[in-house]
């Protein structure tokens, strides 16, 4: 069962937000970063994406410009802990209004392996210590990992308003931030999640750089009970209503693409021809197949032969990787068909493969039955804020 308790946040004015937030670090190019700045000298990635401008040590300088905006008010410290409603209101990739309602609050750092904090997919290795050298520097969790509760009643308790603290338009994307301070609805949202399991939906790397920041913390201090017990993280109820879930695609290189698709068409069959765009995931789901799509932007309907996958769960990610075990290829991931063909047309890759989004019970089974998905098996959306909220480590 997972600890999820109340912090005092740091906060930028409310009337300022929408000039203050940006999105996650891990989703913005150089350009956009620059982009963002442009906007004015106090902006959130200029502490959080430190390395845009190098230097001899951007994270010391990410930890000076955080403390000089505390300095001269830009941020204030709540006066008790609380939790923050996040809300957002936004019409999904079929069309309907959608809204989101979950808590921001300090998510309990777990061992891995340890259960209370599930991982739900494989993840990439990542060499940078890019992550972990920003918290060191700036003491503060500056974005929120995603978490989903495997338990009920969350999104009842978050139904009534807190005080509004924020509201910021992005992306076509309403995002409303209410605080909750009231001590008996405190209690209610921590008992509710303190009695289920949480599976992370976005942000895998983050909390495995806070459970290597808390062991460093524990060495150092010789304590386990500091604010690197915790980090911060947004959790929503694993329903249906709750989730807008993409498909994050497959990109190939490969010296020998006719061996490549050889193999493909060893465990599928070609089922027809398009011409690959917007509409085509909608003929992957009628078909119930994948998509091969190469350079020309022209693409094959591939579905499951009978059999080929016996023992397999019913993945396409995983599918793909029992199919093409045998093969030589390299492979990033790319969400978007356009960002796909895109790709395509500018030779990053010599085939790409679409797949279809993972249903939210494979989800749910994953998180209760202790498998992992493959790397970059579901893109969560919309995608969460880096600003709205802050949590320092206050007692570092």
């Amino acid at each position: 069962m997972a600890e999820f308790v109340p912090f005092r946040a740091l906060r930028f004015e409310s009337e300022h937000l929408g000039a203050r937030v940006a999105p996650p670090y891990d989703v913005l190019s150089e350009a956009q970063v620059r982009e963002l700045r442009a906007r004015g000298d106090v902006e959130i990635t200029r502490v959080d994406v430190p390395l845009v401008d190098g230097g001899d040590d951007p994270y010391a300088r990410a930890a000076e410009l955080l403390a000089d905006w505390i300095d001269a008010h830009e941020l204030s410290l709540d006066e008790k802990p609380s939790f923050t409603i996040c809300r957002m209101s936004f019409i999904d990739a079929l069309g309907h209004q959608r809204r989101i309602d979950g808590v921001i609050g300090a998510l309990e750092v777990v061992d891995e392996g340890g259960g209370r904090v599930l991982p739900h997919e494989r993840t990439t290795p990542k060499a940078s210590t890019d992550r972990l050298d920003l918290t060191r520097s700036t003491r503060a969790n500056l974005s929120p990992v995603w978490g989903l509760s495997l338990g009920q009643g969350l999104t009842s308790l978050l139904a009534e308003p807190g005080d509004l603290v924020g509201e910021v338009h992005w992306g076509g994307v309403v995002h409303r931030f209410e605080r909750v301070a009231n001590d008996d609805r405190v209690a209610a949202i921590t008992e509710c999640l303190r009695g289920s399991d949480v599976l992370i939906a976005d942000g895998h790397h983050r909390y495995g750089i806070a459970r290597h920041f808390r062991d460093e913390v524990r060495t150092t201090t010789g304590r386990n009970d500091t604010d690197a017990e915790y980090t911060m993280a947004f959790v929503n109820e694993l329903v249906e209503d709750q989730l807008a879930i993409a498909a994050i695609h497959r990109l190939y290189r490969t010296d020998d693409a006719d061996a490549f698709v050889s193999s493909l068409l060893r465990s599928y069959e070609e089922v027809d021809t398009c011409a690959v765009g917007e509409h085509t995931l909608d003929d992957m789901n009628r078909l119930g197949c994948v998509c091969l799509v190469r350079r020309d932007g022209s693409g094959t309907m591939l579905r499951p032969r009978v059999d080929a996958f016996a023992g397999v769960r019913d993945l396409d990610g995983l599918r793909l990787e029992a199919a093409i075990h045998e093969a030589q290829y390299r492979v990033e991931y790319q969400h978007g068909v356009d960002e796909v063909l895109h790709a395509l047309s500018e030779g990053r890759a010599d085939l790409a493969v679409l797949i279809r989004p993972v249903g939210i019970d494979e989800i749910r089974a994953t998180g209760e039955q202790g498998e992992l998905m493959p790397p970059k098996s579901t893109f969560f959306t919309p995608k969460l804020l880096t600003g709205p909220v802050l949590r320092p480590l206050s007692d570092l």
